[in-house]
């Protein structure tokens, strides 16, 4: 899914290009990273080369934030070197749920290893908090929806970049849809969000990740996504 309809707003509203970091060496293996603070890979790094390549060529962008782990931030400080030579705005309300005790396990490993935390993990209660200091869906929530509210409102008329997380990804959908995004969210995919001055949101684009097929580098190891069955699993962050 690439486009939806986005409701028609008279007002001005900030558009927010929000995007996923590029691919990881624990992405690829399904790792569960949370807060771990991984490098890109060299695919990842390919991956953010043509998105920003793609994004250079599109209507200006004003600004570039990003959350302040690694993966994130090399993606931003990619895009932002092509679209204006920005300095990057580090951003800590911008990084992924913390997943407490699953972080740093293979998730085909996690339910034997760390049980307690991987029964929470998977929980569909939004107020579930993960041992180990993990956060609740709810706290993911409301700090995801907070910043990219703050930067609507900086940013009133123009156009950003933000570079984030899967499940912050999720997050932020589910403020602008009033429901859960069942489906994959893929390393560099393009997210656009519309924010009106009275804080209504929309979205005018979702999972495009067309810069990648252009250049042979689509990869399956999106957030949602188990590499061998293709089912969603909602871990590799």
């Amino acid at each position: 899914m690439s486009e939806l309809s986005s409701c028609s707003m008279d007002q001005v509203y900030t558009e927010i290009i929000v995007v996923r970091h590029g691919e990881t060496a624990w992405n690829a293996t399904g790792r569960i990273q949370g807060h771990m603070d991984v490098e890109l890979n060299e695919v990842g790094r390919q991956q953010a080369a043509s998105l920003a390549e793609r994004l250079s060529r599109e209507p200006e962008i004003s600004a570039v934030y990003s959350s302040d782990l690694k993966r994130a931030l090399e993606t931003a400080e990619t895009i932002a070197a092509s679209c204006g030579n920005f300095e990057v705005i580090e951003d800590p309300e911008l990084r992924e749920r913390h997943l407490g005790d699953v972080q740093g396990l293979l998730f085909r490993e996690a339910a034997k290893v760390c049980s307690e935390a991987y029964r929470a993990f998977s929980s569909r209660r939004t107020n579930q908090v993960i041992p180990g200091g993990g956060e609740s869906l709810d706290q993911l929530y409301h700090r995801a929806t907070s910043s990219l509210q703050r930067i609507s409102h900086k940013h009133t008329g123009k156009r950003v970049v933000v570079v984030t997380h899967g499940g912050v990804i999720r997050a932020l959908y589910r403020r602008a849809c009033s429901t859960r995004f069942r489906g994959s969210i893929l390393n560099t995919s393009v997210n656009i969000f519309q924010i009106s001055g009275d804080d209504v949101w929309t979205i005018k684009a979702w999972g495009d990740v067309s810069h990648l097929h252009q250049t042979g580098q689509y990869s399956m190891s999106g957030f949602g996504v188990n590499k061998t069955s293709s089912a969603v699993t909602s871990v590799v962050t």
